[in-house]
């Protein structure tokens, strides 16, 4: 089987063996994991863990010597396939009869460059289930595998198992859709995941009904494209999110990044009526110019966008607002960058993450002209932090006084306790007499000379 990627000489050989299916056993083996990119990789990498355990394997971190070695690769930027690398060559350093595993984004994406990499073991992003299979098929025969199977036309959403048997945690991430069908000129992420899959309602409600009974209190939802939940199986986005609010057990939804041109008016006041969803919500923007956009091929302008965070101003109250924002895109002109830094600020965000285009093979923009020199790149992400860092500032102390209800989560030995309020903002509460997975109310104090500490304090009421 095999299939080209668009603009691009590398060709996706894969073959898809058929494992026998190993019975449980007990021993000591460990395993251990390192996991790149979106909050979609991370849930991956707990069913994949869970997968291990069930297995009788013992899931370590990388500050104990393991016997197998997994990497959950993301190849958003060229950064992130560097680290993979480097990661794999420290562990065969540190055990050099270790099994290594490169699995995710980047072989999926860039087969032929993955094939360098040092692992034993090199799969894609289909199939996660047979991993353990793999990696035993291996250790009894100790012959290389490379077996990436290849998305195609019909795929539908593989569900894994539920990522977690420790019981008092409070927030649970959900993967409930994979792949992307926009193809964005910067972006490698629809040949890395494939076409949208959605995972259907039932098998989402099954398993935050497992979730509820092991302490979870907070459901995060995330997927590649979020925002397309349900155009492959007829259901939608707010008929999932109103069924999980009606489970018992549930107090919070929170949604995972969204693009903001692929929710309807409609749907977004469906959501405005579910009192458990949290009001905090990560709107793609990449670039506040016009003219970048349109490179960029965005379906949206910025005069679209800040639209919607009027609406959503409006139909939630307060809601806390995010975004990723792409400097140096090719063509990228000086003006360009002023007018989205300015669009920026305007919009007023609680935060911005900032990327410096990354170049990626197999994307139209790997070709384009006007190419952004690195240094270039680095002194404008800089100046966009900057000043996004300064209306961060303003807009969290407009919460000072305010009174918010925090999720309790980690405590330590003084009563304290870390957590987040429904707005997403950090905070560390002193509540002595109270225990993780408790939703209080807590007023929210600052110290402005203080103001570089990563939480809010805040005092229960």
């Amino acid at each position: 089987m095999y299939r080209e990627i668009k603009n691009t000489r590398y060709t996706w050989i894969a073959s898809l063996q058929a494992f026998p299916v190993t019975e449980r056993k007990e021993h000591d083996m460990k395993v251990c994991f390192f996991t790149l990119g979106c909050k979609v990789n991370q849930h991956e990498t707990g069913a994949l863990q869970q997968l291990f355990r069930q297995r009788g394997y013992t899931v370590c971190d990388d500050r104990q010597p393991a016997d197998i070695y997994i990497v959950n690769s993301c190849t958003v930027t060229a950064v992130g396939d560097k680290k993979s690398l480097q990661w794999l060559r420290r562990a065969k350093r540190q055990n050099k009869d270790a099994v290594t595993v490169l699995t995710g984004c980047f072989p999926q994406a860039y087969p032929e460059q993955a094939a360098k990499a040092p692992a034993d073991i090199i799969v894609g992003n289909a199939d996660r289930t047979a991993l353990v299979d793999r990696v035993e098929k291996y250790i009894a025969d100790r012959q290389p595998i490379t077996d990436i199977l290849p998305h195609c036309a019909g795929e539908t959403f593989e569900n894994l198992p539920v990522a977690s048997q420790l019981e008092g945690h409070t927030r649970a991430f959900l993967k409930v859709e994979d792949g992307c069908n926009r193809f964005c000129a910067y972006c490698v992420i629809p040949y890395a995941r494939g076409r949208v899959r959605s995972r259907t309602t039932f098998h989402i409600l099954d398993e935050i009904r497992q979730l509820t009974a092991l302490g979870y209190r907070e459901f995060v939802l995330s997927g590649i494209n979020l925002s397309c939940y349900g155009e492959d199986t007829g259901e939608d986005l707010a008929g999932m999110v109103e069924a999980i609010a009606r489970l018992d057990g549930v107090e919070r939804i929170r949604l995972g990044s969204l693009e903001p041109d692929l929710i309807t008016d409609e749907t977004w006041q469906r959501l405005a009526k579910i009192p458990q969803l949290c009001p905090q919500f990560h709107l793609s923007l990449q670039s506040g110019c016009n003219a970048t956009l349109k490179r960029m091929r965005r379906r949206y302008t910025a005069e679209d966008y800040a639209a919607l965070l009027d609406k959503l101003r409006s139909w939630f109250d307060r809601p806390a607002l995010t975004t990723d924002v792409i400097v140096g895109f090719p063509g990228e002109t000086e003006s360009d960058f002023a007018e989205s830094v300015q669009f920026v600020q305007q919009c007023r965000f609680l935060k911005v993450h900032v990327f410096p285009y990354s170049i990626r093979p197999g994307t139209a923009a790997a070709d384009f002209p006007d190419q952004i020199s690195d240094s270039e790149k680095a002194d404008r992400s800089h100046r966009l932090s900057e000043a996004a860092e300064r209306v961060r500032k303003e807009v969290i102390l407009e919460q000072n006084n305010t009174v918010e209800e925090v999720l309790l989560e980690k405590p330590d030995v003084e009563g304290r306790f870390t957590g987040y309020t429904r707005r997403y903002l950090p905070v560390n509460v002193h509540a002595p007499d109270r225990k993780q997975g408790e939703i209080v109310q807590v007023q929210l104090k600052t110290d402005c000379t203080r103001f570089g500490e990563d939480r809010w304090l805040a005092q229960v009421l």
